[in-house]
């Protein structure tokens, strides 16, 4: 019989239950997927601890990659046999999903299950930040923190793809080797922001920063920015946000702040294959490398929580049914 880990309760890595659960059914419009690997993602570890308000039981995961073992009644473009994976999948710490089928996304010849589970929420976020939060040109220059984790490494990487000057953050010489191996022109201690940020464009500041921290990192994002700059603030690694006095928007230089999130960047089928499409086809001409940065097992998922928790992992982290 299929397992799933389950998780009964708010709390820490160790109420993960792994239970057996019936083969699932897909239904009309819906995919069953052979789970073959699964993306680990913060938002997990917020559900399980009891910062967003969820219903248990449940089974924690929206991203993973598999192979579609049945189709649902009315299914077209999907046959037995495809791999698929997903960023807005439910339930997949599992060895199955049953899955949207208008939500599954192609996965081309030349890309593992391992990098097709892991590049889609973090994949799909760096599309959507330089395309439509900001449009990145050549020649732009921009800031991104956490150059060494999962989102940082592919928006270094597109970044340079788009022909722009990329600033980043570590926390360690070794993360620093890995943003700089990834095209990062400058990166930066996080105490450095925005001193160096100024010192290195000129006085001028960039064009835009793109912050995934939130709390710690708000102020010095606003004064790391060129005059009519753009702040991306799509995360909160730090802690949200509070509210601000929108005049410091105009005291800094006629600053745009923007705050999205990937739900509404994948509105439907034309824009959902636009960015996947274009991510997938990236890392299977070896344009695009994805870092996995750890393995588990489907049944060390709190291992895999409590590594993530830690910070001190890179790039993705997956689990292995």
């Amino acid at each position: 019989m299929p397992y799933a880990m389950q998780i009964t309760r708010a709390g820490g890595p160790e109420v993960f239950e792994r239970i057996h659960v019936p083969r699932p059914v897909p239904g009309p419009g819906q995919v069953l997927v052979r789970v073959a690997a699964v993306g680990v993602n913060f938002i997990e570890t917020y559900q399980r601890s009891g910062v967003y308000a969820v219903d248990y039981p449940l089974v924690p995961g929206v991203e993973g990659a598999g192979t579609v073992e049945e189709a649902g009644a009315g299914v077209t473009g999907f046959a037995v046999g495809d791999r698929v994976a997903t960023t807005e999948g439910a339930g997949s710490y599992a060895d199955y999903m049953v899955l949207d089928a208008d939500k599954a996304l192609p996965v081309p010849d030349g890309v593992s299950d391992d990098v097709a589970a892991a590049l889609p929420a973090q994949g799909i976020t760096a599309h959507y930040l330089i395309n439509s939060s900001y449009r990145v040109q050549p020649g732009d220059t921009a800031l991104t923190y956490a150059g060494a984790g999962g989102v940082g490494l592919l928006l270094i990487q597109l970044l340079k793809l788009r022909g722009a000057t990329v600033i980043t953050t570590t926390s360690t010489p070794e993360k620093a080797e890995l943003a700089r191996e990834a095209g990062a022109d400058h990166v930066l201690d996080y105490a450095e922001v925005p001193r160096r940020v100024r010192e290195l464009t000129g006085g001028r500041g960039v064009d835009v920063v793109y912050d995934g921290i939130g709390k710690d990192t708000f102020e010095g994002s606003l004064d790391a920015l060129r005059v009519r700059g753009t702040l991306v603030l799509f995360g909160g690694a730090s802690g949200q946000v509070p509210p601000f006095d929108l005049q410091q928007l105009n005291a800094h230089g006629s600053l745009t702040v923007t705050r999205p999130k990937i739900d509404d960047f994948l509105l439907g089928a034309v824009e959902r294959r636009w960015r996947s499409e274009e991510i997938f086809g990236l890392v299977a001409d070896g344009k695009l490398k994805v870092t996995i940065g750890a393995r588990y097992p489907l049944k060390h998922a709190a291992a895999a929580h409590a590594a993530m928790e830690s910070r001190a992992t890179t790039g993705k982290i997956i689990l292995l049914p």
